[in-house]
């Protein structure tokens, strides 16, 4: 039995689909901060790649900052792109590929930082040039409106009885966050891990079908990925696993149904290798005046997000010690 909690206090979530905002091609008013560029003109022909699918929290992260920062007036038009598959590392290859590229941004977070390791990468992140990280999430324990089990109680009564039986599916890789989680709260509710049937999508945006299919008798994914869903009566939250209850969502934290676990994922913004100290400098400009801008502000408390920025030169520590962390749990799990 290992301990993953000891090791790594991460969460998983993903972006509402309530907040599908394109941020392509809209009209940019200059910001009183001025433009991205160093002559304080918007950055144009910026793009932004999302490494899963649509739907999904990096989508929905990237496409609100995409919007916040056109709308401001530090980029003009940015693009955002989906480029899908391995659980975010077919995205990071093309991003180390394009070494020099000053114009592309990639949104990523804890599971690319896991999928690099389990899906045997070429490519590091270690390898990228570090922009920001944004924010952190909580993840939640979603059931479909016809799931038998209407608290963690019932969940976790069956899940114990008989965990292989019960599939639990998630939007990442193995060592992503949607797969950390069940780990850690199978291990709090005294399931070994290694027992666990976890079933991996590639985003939130293919987790979804899936869960309301029933292919999978739970799901664990950031809370926000179900916001349409839940208000809509198709899908119950039973519990949200951050340290405190979120306004979204009328769900208990793990802890207020017995279970000792807080989990939280976070997401953040890499660039290709290679790029000049001149456009590293307007990214982590244009960013940096999105993150203090009150639109920004706004889509935080909108999505239930908390505001978790690391400007660049603490970002990068950062992910070096999370890819460390990840890869020593991921080790133990056989995964790595």
């Amino acid at each position: 039995m290992f301990d993953l909690t000891k090791k790594l206090r991460f969460a998983a979530a993903i972006g509402a689909a309530a907040l599908l905002i394109t941020g392509c091609g809209a009209t940019a008013k200059q910001s009183e901060s001025g433009g991205g560029g160093s002559d304080g003109q918007p950055l144009s022909g910026t793009r932004f790649m999302v490494p899963n699918t649509p739907g999904g929290g990096y989508d929905t992260t990237a496409r609100a900052a995409a919007k916040v920062m056109d709308d401001i007036g530090v980029t003009r038009s940015t693009e955002v792109f989906n480029l899908a598959g391995a659980g975010g590392t077919v995205g990071l290859s093309r991003t180390v590929s394009e070494e020099g590229n000053g114009k592309l941004m990639m949104m990523m977070g804890l599971g690319v930082v896991g999928a690099q390791f389990t899906n045997k990468s070429e490519s590091k992140l270690d390898k990228t040039t570090p922009i920001a990280k944004l924010m952190e999430e909580s993840g939640a324990i979603v059931v479909p409106k016809s799931s038998p089990y209407k608290s963690m109680a019932d969940l976790v009564a069956a899940w114990k009885a008989d965990p292989s039986k019960l599939a639990v599916g998630g939007g990442s890789s193995p060592g992503g966050p949607d797969h950390l989680l069940p780990m850690q709260l199978a291990q709090a509710v005294g399931i070994e891990p290694k027992q666990v049937n976890y079933v991996a999508y590639d985003g939130g945006g293919d987790l979804l079908p899936a869960l309301l299919g029933g292919k999978v008798a739970f799901g664990a994914s950031g809370f926000s990925e179900f916001l349409d869903q839940v208000e809509a009566g198709e899908v119950r939250v039973l519990a949200i696993s951050g340290p405190a209850r979120v306004d979204a969502i009328d769900a208990p934290t793990l802890k207020e149904s017995g279970i000792d676990l807080e989990f939280t994922n976070w997401r953040g913004i890499v660039a290709p290798p290679g790029i000049s100290d001149a456009d590293k400098a307007a990214l982590a400009k244009a960013v940096d005046t999105m993150h203090a801008s009150q639109e920004w502000k706004d889509v935080l408390t909108k999505n239930g997000w908390t505001d978790a920025y690391l400007p660049a030169d603490q970002f990068g520590p950062f992910l070096t010690a999370q890819a460390t962390g990840v890869e020593e749990t991921l080790t133990k799990l056989g995964l790595a």
